[in-house]
Order: structure tokens, then sequence, then C-alpha cells
């Protein structure tokens, strides 16, 4: 009983720590030159994605990791909707897909940072 209990408490911390990446509906805006989400956690985009095609290439064990910044659609200017292969609904910026990163703890990190070469710090 106790190793649940344990456990239970380990899993009720993750999600406390992942909760500001894993916003059902969300906002971006620019902090120190860099787009961040509705609680300051720094925003990605992956080179993979297309932007001309509106579509986001990031799922499954992918998006565990880079979490798609999702919205309820209500969005303007340089931002833009696109759906996902599952039917969600992902915020983009200029038809790049946005996404956390899962390694970042606070606002203001940004560990994901060109990571494999492929993922980038999005920026206004």
């Amino acid at each position: 009983m106790k190793a649940l209990s344990h456990q239970l408490r380990s899993l009720s911390l993750a999600i406390l720590l992942l909760a500001p990446a894993l916003s059902f509906a969300d906002t971006a805006m620019v902090k120190d030159g860099v787009l961040v989400n509705s609680a300051g956690m720094t925003l990605y985009t992956f080179d993979k994605d297309d932007a001309g095609k509106g579509k986001s290439v990031c799922n499954g064990p992918c998006a565990t990791n880079w979490p798609p910044v999702a919205t309820d659609g209500n969005v303007s200017g340089d931002y833009s909707v696109v759906t996902r292969d599952d039917g969600a609904k992902q915020l983009a910026y200029k038809g790049k897909p946005l996404y956390g990163w899962i390694k970042d703890a606070k606002p203001g990190d940004k560990t994901g940072d060109n990571f494999n070469n492929v993922w980038h710090v999005a920026k206004p």
C-alpha cells in the first residue's frame, strides 16, 4: 500500500509539473523576443513541419515529448490553426505548428532550442 501511495504522489507531481505545457486551449505571446504560452513556457517549431501544408508531422511519442499547443480556434493575425491527425486543433504561427518541450521545467527555459538541429525556439 505504501508503494502505491508513493507512486500516486509521484504521478501527481509529474502532472502538476507538466500542466503549464499541456494546456487544453492556449494562446501565444511574445516575451523576451520569443513566443511563450500563457504560463510563460517557451514555444518551439519543428523543421519537419511544412508551413505551406499547415500540418503537424509530430505525432505519437514525438507529441508526448513536444506537446502541441492546443487552441480553441479563436486566432487572428499571424496565428492560425492546423488540424492534427487525431482531429485536435493546434496553434500555429505563420503556418508553423507550435509546441512545448517536456524538459523545460520553468518559464524562460529554452532547453529544446536546436534539439537534434530540427527544433527551434519560436520567434516573432
